[in-house]
């Protein structure tokens, strides 16, 4: 978002950015759930909710969980909130003491450490590699588990990096996961977005009795192209369903009424636009990764879903553009946009040095051009 703030400083002076910062699809959100929107207010739902969210919507939610994963869940067991990011908030606060530990990948997206920090709890990061597609291998999990861990969590597919684990490898961490009797959060907002021959796996269907102490954390705004109508939601066992609900009814109460009609219209309308964005996003990302391979000493594992590329920089390190000295992640990214109006994300913010985070959410044209940008400020580099 601090790289977002620096683009929109330079865009109001005038100057076209070509803005990969941040995590938003560049599509409006599709007619039918901006009418649905129009609908509710004219109706007159515009008074509080339930704090957990309305049964349609809750409805929905196990419907289509039930359709795509073959999970049963009763809409209790939902909680509707004010986006992904707050039911993450809902999930830690309501289960992390002070000095519990939640085990967290790295490159990580940038709230979750700071969300259990907030919590009481104490993040502890496992540093995965390009070599493995950035995923967490079993050694690695059973590595970090000390006696005060408590959850694990994993994002897939995963922001910042498009990497996707296969049903065997979820299938690997959950066994130690049951093994050691821990909570695992399942962060599958991107699941509908995956390319290619790739296959989303959910993360609650990969062993029996891994349901029960599976979170689903999930939403529209990726999906949809929603992001500013601020719908999420957990799924979970029902003892932790409740505390979520209670706490929630404490801070927020429910989440926007209109949102929430417009987001049941979402679920169960026609899926058409999902997959137009979809097929948009997949021609994107072949022309990104197409890019990178020809530009030298960048590269970037394959994305098999999410909208990002997650570019290794580290090549172009230790030297000067343009009379700038650039020594890390966060300088490169800074005078890459000053030098050519171009806006990444440091791979630091997500816990990796090194790299740069590229949102191919953004029209063709411009990231064609912005790829022209990139390669004339990495051949500048001495």
């Amino acid at each position: 978002m601090a790289m977002g703030a620096k683009a929109k400083e330079l865009k109001a002076a005038g100057k076209k950015v070509y803005d990969f910062a941040l995590g938003e699809p560049d599509f409006d959100t599709p007619d039918h759930i901006r009418e649905a929107g129009i609908a509710a207010i004219k109706a007159g739902h515009t008074h509080y909710t339930a704090a957990p969210g309305i049964p349609e919507l809750k409805k929905a939610v196990v419907d289509q969980c039930r359709e795509r994963h073959g999970l049963e869940y009763d809409p209790t067991q939902v909680i509707i909130s004010n986006g992904a990011k707050h039911a993450l908030h809902n999930i830690f606060t309501a289960t992390l003491n002070p000095g519990d530990e939640g085990i967290i990948p790295a490159p990580y997206w940038v709230s979750y450490a700071e969300l259990v920090r907030i919590a009481g709890g104490v993040p502890v990061i496992v540093q995965t590699e390009q070599e493995t597609d950035f995923k967490l291998l079993p050694a690695q999990l059973k590595g970090a588990i000390t006696p005060k861990t408590k959850i694990l969590l994993i994002c897939s597919p995963s922001n910042p990096t498009g990497s996707m684990y296969s049903g065997d490898e979820l299938g690997a961490l959950a066994d130690i996961v049951i093994e050691n009797d821990l909570l695992a959060i399942a962060d599958e907002i991107y699941e509908q977005l995956v390319y290619g021959d790739h296959k989303f796996t959910c993360f609650a269907t990969v062993r029996p009795g891994l349901q029960e102490r599976t979170v689903i954390v999930n939403g529209v705004s990726k999906t949809y192209a929603m992001t500013g109508w601020r719908i999420g939601w957990t799924i979970s066992s029902p003892e932790l369903a409740k505390a979520m609900s209670k706490l929630q009814s404490q801070e927020t109460s429910n989440a926007s009424s209109i949102s929430q009609y417009a987001a049941v219209a979402a679920l169960t309308g026609s899926q058409d636009c999902v997959a137009h964005m979809r097929e948009q996003f997949a021609k994107r990302r072949e022309f990104v990764q197409k890019r990178i391979a020809e530009i030298p000493g960048l590269s970037c594992p394959e994305m098999a879903g999410a909208f990002y590329a997650f570019i290794n920089i580290k090549e172009h390190l230790g030297r000067s553009y343009n009379g700038k000295q650039v020594d890390d992640d966060s300088t490169w990214c800074l005078e890459l946009l000053e030098q050519q109006n171009v806006a990444t994300v440091m791979g630091s913010a997500f816990g990796a040095p090194g790299y740069a985070r590229l949102s191919f959410a953004a029209a063709m044209d411009d990231i064609k051009a912005g790829f022209e940008r990139i390669e004339a400020f990495v051949k500048s580099g001495a």
